[in-house]
C-alpha cells in the first residue's frame, strides 16, 4: 500500500480515487468468495454477485449535496448504477437520517419522494430505517439498491478496448446543473439570470432528468457495448479517468463533441464552476465496438435520447501504470484530460458557506 500521511484533513467530498484504490487493495474479506463476480475497485458502479442463471447487482450510495426532492435523487442516483451494470433495478432500501426539528410532514414528504421515483421505473421499496440525529444539520438518505440481470448479460466498467468509439447521452452537467440553481438561485438571480432560467435548470432533474435507465437499455440492446458508467461525483472528466483506471487503457476526447447544456454554460461560468467536474447525473458514458457505432447511436435517437462519439479508446496500459488520457481542445490544441481532486460542487459550497 503506498504511503500517505494518515493525519492529512480530507475534504468534503468522495474519499480520492488513489486512496480509495489504496485502502481497497488491503481488503481480504472479498478473495474466497467465487460468487462475487464484481467487487470493490475504483471505477465499478455495482456489486456482481453470482445468482444462478441470474446475476445479482448491488449498489449503494448516499445523497448529501441536496435536501430538495432528496428522495427522488436517492432512487435515481442508485439505479443508475445497476442500469450500467446491464440489469434492471428492483428493490431499494433506504437510511433516513433528519436533523433535530423535523416535522412528520418534512418526513412524510421524503417518503412520498421515494414511492413515487420508485413507481415511476418499477421499483420496489423494501425496506430500510429512519432516525433523528443530532448528528445531520440536513436530510441525508443512504441508498441501497438491488436488481439483477442474465448472468451473460452484465457490464462493467473495466472492459474497454482500444478502438471503441466512447458515446456520451444528453449532456452535462445535468444534475449539477439542477443543484446549483436551487442552492444558488438568490446569486444568480442578482447577477442577472432570470427566474425562468433558475427554474428551467432545475426541471432539469425531470427534463431530460437524472435517470439513465433507458440510456442503457437502449445501449446494451442494441449490442457491441463494451462497457459503461456513471458520471456522477467529480462530473465527466472523472468518469473518464475512472472508466480508463478500471480498463487499463488510455482516450482521446473530442472537446467539442462534449455537449455542454446551454443552461449549465451559463450558470457555471456565472458561479466560477467547471462543468467538467460537476457532478452529472443523467449523462450515460459508453463505450462501443467499432462495428455497431452506427446502429449504437441510430438506436439512441429513435428511442429519443440524444447521443455523440466524444471520443475513442486508443491503447491498453499496464496494471498500476499511469493513464495518458487527453483532450483535443476547441481550438485544435491538445492537453491532459483535467483531473479534480473533488467535484465543483464541492468545492463551490466550502467557499460559500
Amino acid at each position: 500500500m503506498p504511503t500517505f500521511n494518515n493525519q492529512s484533513t480530507l475534504k468534503a467530498g468522495k474519499l480520492p480515487a488513489n486512496i480509495l484504490d489504496a485502502l481497497l487493495s488491503e481488503i481480504k474479506s472479498n478473495r474466497s468468495d467465487s460468487r462475487l463476480l464484481v467487487g470493490p475497485r475504483t471505477g465499478e458502479d455495482a456489486a456482481h454477485i453470482a445468482f444462478g442463471e441470474r446475476t445479482l447487482l448491488a449498489k449503494t450510495d448516499p445523497i448529501t449535496f441536496t435536501t430538495d426532492q432528496i428522495g427522488w435523487y436517492a432512487i435515481n442516483v442508485n439505479a443508475n448504477d445497476i442500469a450500467v451494470a446491464g440489469g434492471q433495478p428492483k428493490w431499494f432500501l433506504a437510511t433516513l437520517l433528519m436533523p433535530i426539528g423535523s416535522t412528520i410532514q418534512d418526513v412524510e414528504t421524503i417518503f412520498q419522494q421515494l414511492d413515487q421515483a420508485a413507481d415511476d421505473i418499477g421499483v420496489t421499496l423494501a425496506g430500510g430505517h429512519t432516525e433523528i440525529t443530532h448528528t445531520v444539520s440536513q436530510p441525508v438518505i443512504c441508498g441501497f439498491m438491488l436488481g439483477e440481470a442474465p448472468a451473460s448479460g452484465t457490464v462493467s466498467s473495466s472492459s474497454a478496448k482500444p478502438g471503441n468509439a466512447i458515446i456520451l447521452t444528453k449532456g452535462i452537467a445535468i444534475e449539477g446543473t439542477a443543484i446549483l440553481a436551487d442552492q444558488f438561485s438568490q446569486k444568480l438571480l442578482a447577477s442577472g439570470i432570470t427566474q425562468a432560467e433558475i427554474q428551467a435548470a432545475s426541471n432539469l432533474l425531470h427534463d431530460p432528468g437524472i435517470s439513465v435507465l433507458r440510456d442503457a437499455q437502449t445501449a446494451v440492446a442494441a449490442g457491441g457495448i463494451t462497457a459503461m458508467h456513471d458520471p456522477t461525483e467529480g462530473g465527466l472528466a472523472t468518469a473518464i479517468h475512472e472508466l480508463s483506471f478500471a480498463s487499463n487503457v488510455n482516450v482521446e476526447i473530442e472537446e467539442e463533441k462534449v455537449n455542454i447544456l446551454p443552461l449549465c454554460s451559463a450558470i457555471c461560468q456565472n458561479l466560477d464552476v467547471d462543468p467538467w467536474g460537476l457532478i452529472s447525473s443523467g449523462a450515460l458514458l459508453a463505450t462501443v465496438a467499432q462495428d455497431a457505432e452506427d446502429k449504437t447511436l441510430e438506436s439512441m435517437r429513435s428511442a429519443g435520447i440524444q447521443a455523440n462519439i466524444i471520443g475513442r479508446v486508443t491503447e491498453h496500459i499496464k496494471d498500476g501504470s499511469s493513464s495518458n488520457n487527453v483532450i483535443h481542445a476547441a481550438d485544435g490544441s491538445t492537453h491532459p484530460l483535467p483531473q479534480f481532486e473533488r467535484d465543483e460542487l464541492a468545492r463551490i459550497l466550502e467557499i460559500s458557506s
